[in-house]
């Protein structure tokens, strides 16, 4: 049965209440500004009733206080960073893309593809086949093509450079995951240190959230957190949390107090996957040694946007059948076991089109990878005719294959490097190169069909400067070719077409040095003043029989180009801007939730703080009757 004083207990229970209520309201109050601030909340419920005998039964013991607990919904969180995911890859899309714009821009203030273009194909063409023996003519029209060449040897550069800041950026956003996994982990073992006392560690938990938020755009993240329960009582929960943060489409990254970090390891030169890529492009590793899938398809994030944008190759990476396994002996005496693979693709077939590694690289044959020191292109015919197109790659010895090659690979697929959907740098130096080959290969054909002014062959007006010496590439006028086996056969180590890059374009040094070797006619009979191949040369920008590059012709490169680097642009813009918008949208709800509301907290203010003089004057009131009681009646 409750005591005489029973009512001051009450009475106190209820100041408590109102005055751990004004506290939080003041901490609300105090953190309006602060970053991923929840709004807390007291919990509060009657307190169990005592049983009095008496005829009503039962009396009211006050109030407890459970807890001070931050008002959240997760389900806004997951939203959240879902959504921030694409924020973070558009964003670096929109932002390297727009590079990539400027590159390929003919404004009219940089001289772009075709104002150097159309100096070559018309005006220098024009002027010269109005006197085709003129001295300076010719040599302006060799200057003409020395532009071209410095044209795409400086959107190389450039896209090279490009290529390297967006693998640096790889590194650094590793770095920054490693450093919030570390911090979320250390969180993880201070929350459950808290808590396990039965207190909610509130402030630790809006750290945390603001962790993954930052993390959440950086790569696309995934969070799980289940309670952890007495092992001797499984119905018992101890208070404390596993909380798990997985990341790249379920990797994970966080185990409560332990985190796998990440590392990034430079390829080696006979590691590259693209004849394009630049030294040194990272891989990413576990630091348990297992490697980080990059190229996951579940994985978002700006680290999503960076790979593409690096890696990018519109899908169109080495694949084919493997058709026969071998061996061979270098002159060192070391076996080397040999593949063969069939390919279909057109980019494969044409080798004017070929990305391939030309400093050895790294194949997949059957799911199981090895290393390759070099490879040969063949084309041969079957029983109706129709071309073969294949591959034999050169594996390299045991030094670097810990397994030799087995006949069982037969029938299976090859591959090298990543199937990325995605025009990044790799798509668009392939795509110069191809022009470049192409155009070349034609130009000169045309140029060495003819003769000179001085009744002398042709030469050729442009190749590739070598990159280990000064020398040049000859490029033969044809490959080697076996009439009694209807084949051809062109090793990486050939000087074909595949040599010629956007990067190493350049004017034959004879060319430049004497000009006078230009080619103007095709007949020696004829006169100086002949131009019927200088007029072949000019059909070549424009007639599609001659050249094709993408079902146009060759002046109509830029617009080729620019169609695929202006809509990438566009669509990352749209689409960075519009997951913005929907972030925003999502923040805004979640704040609607968590965050504080200056009018609400002020209205809490007077609410509690009236709750508070009411506890107080019935400890009051209280007071007088205990006075009369003890004082007056003796008691």
């Amino acid at each position: 049965m409750p005591s005489q004083f029973f009512g001051l207990n009450i009475a106190y229970t209820g100041l408590l209440a109102s005055n751990a209520a004004l506290n939080t309201t003041a901490n609300n109050i105090a953190n309006v500004q602060t970053e991923g601030y929840s709004r807390q909340q007291v919990s509060q419920q009657a307190a169990s009733a005592l049983r009095v005998f008496q005829t009503y039964g039962c009396a009211g013991a006050g109030v407890e206080t459970l807890a001070i607990e931050r008002v959240r919904d997760e389900f806004y969180d997951g939203r959240y960073w879902d959504n921030n995911a694409k924020v973070g890859e558009y964003s670096q899309k929109q932002y390297y893309m727009t590079q990539i714009e400027t590159y390929f821009d003919d404004n009219g203030k940089n001289a772009g593809f075709k104002t150097i273009f159309d100096q070559l194909m018309i005006t220098g063409l024009e002027e010269l086949m109005k006197n085709p023996d003129d001295a300076t003519a010719k040599s302006q029209f060799v200057g003409y093509a020395g532009a071209l060449t410095e044209y795409f040897n400086g959107v190389a550069g450039n896209l090279e450079k490009l290529q390297k800041d967006v693998n640096q950026e790889i590194k650094l956003k590793v770095d920054e995951i490693n450093s919030l996994a570390g911090e979320i982990a250390t969180l993880n073992k201070q929350i459950n240190t808290i808590e396990l006392t039965g207190v909610k560690a509130n402030e630790l938990r809006d750290r945390r959230t603001v962790l993954i938020d930052q993390l959440s755009e950086i790569v696309d993240v995934e969070v799980r957190e289940t309670p952890i329960v007495d092992t001797n009582n499984p119905e018992r929960e101890t208070g404390a949390n596993r909380y798990i943060v997985k990341i790249a489409g379920g990797q994970i990254l966080v185990d409560d107090s332990e985190y796998n970090g990440l590392e990034c390891v430079a390829r080696e030169s006979y590691e590259k996957v693209n004849q394009t890529d630049i030294d040194g492009l990272y891989e990413i590793y576990w630091e348990n040694g297992q490697k980080f899938n990059l190229y996951n398809a579940a994985m978002g994030g700006a680290l999503k946007g960076l790979v593409q944008m690096r890696d990018g190759n519109n899908g169109e990476n080495f694949t084919g059948l493997i058709t026969e396994t071998g061996t061979s002996v270098d002159a060192n005496g070391k076996i080397h076991d040999m593949v063969t693979i069939q390919v279909g693709k057109d980019y494969l077939t044409d080798l004017n089109k070929c990305n391939l590694s030309d400093q050895g690289g790294i194949i997949n044959l059957g799911n199981q990878e090895f290393y390759y020191d070099s490879w040969e292109y063949q084309i041969s015919y079957d029983a109706n005719g129709e071309a073969v197109y294949s591959y034999t790659f050169t594996l390299s010895d045991s030094e670097k294959n810990g397994s030799r090659l087995t006949n069982d690979r037969v029938g299976k697929t090859a591959t090298i490097g990543a199937s990325l959907a995605y025009q990044g740098v790799p798509y668009y130096m392939s795509q110069m190169n191809e022009w470049v080959r192409t155009f070349a290969q034609k130009f000169n054909d045309i140029l060495t069909s003819g003769y000179d002014s001085n009744n002398e062959q042709g030469i050729k007006m442009f190749t590739g400067n070598m990159a280990t010496t000064d020398d040049q590439f000859d490029f033969p006028d044809d490959y080697r070719y076996d009439k009694a086996e209807a084949a051809m056969t062109v090793s990486v180590s050939d000087d074909s077409y595949y040599r010629l890059t956007a990067s190493n374009f350049s004017i034959l040094s004879a060319m430049e040095i004497d000009p006078g070797r230009l080619a103007n006619r095709y007949d020696k009979g004829d006169g100086v003043e002949q131009s019927d191949l200088l007029q072949a040369l000019k059909a070549l920008a424009t007639d599609k029989d001659q050249m094709k590059f993408r079902d146009s012709s060759a002046s109509e490169f830029l617009q080729c180009i620019l169609s695929d680097v202006a809509l990438n642009t566009q669509r990352a813009k749209t689409f960075q801007q519009s997951f913005k918008d929907i972030a925003s949208t999502i923040d805004t709800q979640r704040l609607s939730i968590s965050g504080v509301d200056e009018d609400e907290e002020a209205i809490n203010l007077v609410k509690y703080q009236n709750g508070y003089n009411l506890a107080s004057k019935m400890i009051q009131t209280l007071t007088e009757i205990y006075d009369r009681l003890i004082l007056e009646t003796g008691v």
